[in-house]
């Protein structure tokens, strides 16, 4: 099996530094206002929308986002907008949705069929969010809006970066619990994104640099919820496809990275992983004794001892390297990104063991550590100064300058995954043989007349609809491209 559809929600950070209480909901509207990319804009299909559903076999009543609009819906008659205003939800022509999430701008790729696309997309995401910071900024006379693609404000508050997967209903959900639990609690020692101090009460008292920005706030294994009760694994059952043939694997643990490499080995690594509990190959039995705490335990302290439910002891980095045996055994050259995929897997497992110094080229933890220590030594200073929450801000920070990724970006001191040109063209052009495909160019030829847009549809002010809840395979896109065509001749 083959992830058929990848995609990655992100969440982005903002504030405005000339006001005493910024207000994010009336910043992220005034942010996505400024998008001057061409777009179907307030045209979302909220009616399209179902996400009560639990992988579990049941449905909820109620979530904390419902809580959240409720209280929106009921304020209403005060406010000078609509929650839809409220929403600004654009799509472009890309294929992306980029919209007003919960008191954060968000911006979600289109469908993916490939690692290395879906992380071109969530770059070009980055340009666009950063495109309208500098027209906002423009309009304001300053640079005091910055926005910042990370998962933590130093005050409490977490915002996520969510990577989806599409899988075949027919794997039992039992199965991708019981074989990606153990993977997801360690990821993090290449996907982190590293964080300084924590905000969690049982590590209060930790100095220094953890793995991973979500870490603290990870709850419990299993949850529809993604505000509150924040979950290893999310239940939440909205495949936006054919419900009784995929399920879309909706993971919100990982971290905003601005390493575009710690993305695809992130997004690589977990598919390869999906991809063998699909299959009929056994996966060794990694099973933890308590893997809520261990996410938070691995962050503090990658080198930390975990207890096996089985019995005995194990590193985060031991279960890794069991995973990429596995991975390595089953899908070694069985196409060219699987190849990769695998290689830097083990280059970077490898790195982690015997110099893991060698990885502040390319994972954003060990590039933050680097940084961040210099810094100290020569201020003179300790991991407990505010100074360093700050700057692991900046890190983050789409100001090229004043974000720290940026400037080492600019000096060449971390790995470039991506060509200029590969990014540019995800900014304007959906993924090909997708159904973004179909939705981006419809945006980018017919978008006065879309009545209506959704991840599995177009409505056309005509009475045309292109329902493309089916459509997953590029023979389908291909069709319905031409079809609309032939139509237009």
């Amino acid at each position: 099996m083959s992830v058929p559809l990848l995609g990655m929600e992100t969440e982005y950070g903002i504030i405005r530094e000339d006001l005493e209480n910024s207000d994010p909901v009336e910043e992220s509207m005034k942010l996505l206002q400024a998008c001057e990319r061409k777009s179907v804009f307030c045209k979302w299909a909220y009616s399209q929308e179902n996400s009560h559903l639990d992988m579990r076999g049941f449905r909820v009543g109620s979530l904390a986002q419902d809580d959240e609009e409720d209280a929106f819906c009921a304020e209403d008659r005060k406010r000078s907008y609509s929650y839809l205003d409220m929403k600004c939800d654009r799509v472009l022509t890309n294929g992306a949705r980029f919209y007003n999430d919960h008191t954060h701008p968000e911006y979600s790729t289109p469908e993916c069929r490939s690692v290395l696309s879906l992380v071109a997309h969530d770059v070009a995401g980055e340009k666009i969010v950063g495109e309208c910071v500098a027209i906002r900024n423009k309009e304001l006379g300053d640079n005091s809006l910055q926005v910042f693609k990370n998962n933590t404000d130093y005050s409490g508050h977490s915002y996520g970066t969510h990577d989806n997967y599409l899988i075949p209903r027919e794997i039992p959900f039992d199965d991708v619990v019981n074989g990606l639990t153990s993977f997801l609690v360690t990821r993090q020692l290449y996907a982190g994104a590293g964080k300084v101090g924590s905000e969690n009460s049982a590590t209060a008292n930790f100095q220094g640099l953890q793995l991973a920005q979500r870490s603290d706030f990870i709850e419990t294994l299993l949850s529809i919820e993604t505000m509150t009760k924040r979950p290893i694994i999310n239940t939440r059952d909205e495949p936006h496809a054919v419900s009784n043939k995929y399920r879309r694997l909706h993971l919100i643990l990982g971290d905003a990275n601005m390493s575009a490499y710690a993305t695809a080995l992130k997004v690589g690594s977990t598919s390869l992983v999906l991809n063998l509990i699909a299959s009929e190959d056994k996966l060794p039995d990694l099973e933890l004794a308590d893997p809520v705490a261990d996410v938070l335990k691995v962050s503090v302290d990658k080198d930390t001892v975990l207890q096996r439910k089985s019995g005995g002891t194990i590193t985060a980095l031991e279960i890794q390297e069991a995973y990429l045996e596995a991975a390595e055994k089953a899908c070694a050259g069985k196409n060219k990104e699987w190849t990769w995929i695998i290689e830097e897997w083990k280059r970077t497992l490898n790195e982690l063991r015997h110099s893991p110094e060698k990885l502040s080229d390319r994972i954003d933890w060990a590039i933050k550590k680097k940084l961040f220590t210099e810094f100290m030594e020569s201020e003179g200073m300790g991991w407990k100064d505010p100074w360093l929450k700050s700057l692991d801000l900046e890190y983050h920070n789409l100001d090229p300058d004043r974000g720290l990724y940026r400037g080492l970006q600019q000096e060449g001191s971390v790995y470039s995954l991506l060509s200029e040109n590969e990014i540019a063209r995800a900014v304007e052009s959906p993924p090909e043989g997708t159904r973004a495909q179909i939705r981006g160019q419809a945006v980018a030829q017919d978008a006065e007349n879309i009545k209506s847009i959704h991840w599995t549809g177009v409505e056309f002010a005509n009475g045309e609809v292109l329902d493309l809840t089916g459509v997953i395979d590029s023979d389908e896109v291909e069709n319905i491209l031409h079809s609309r065509k032939q139509l237009a001749l």
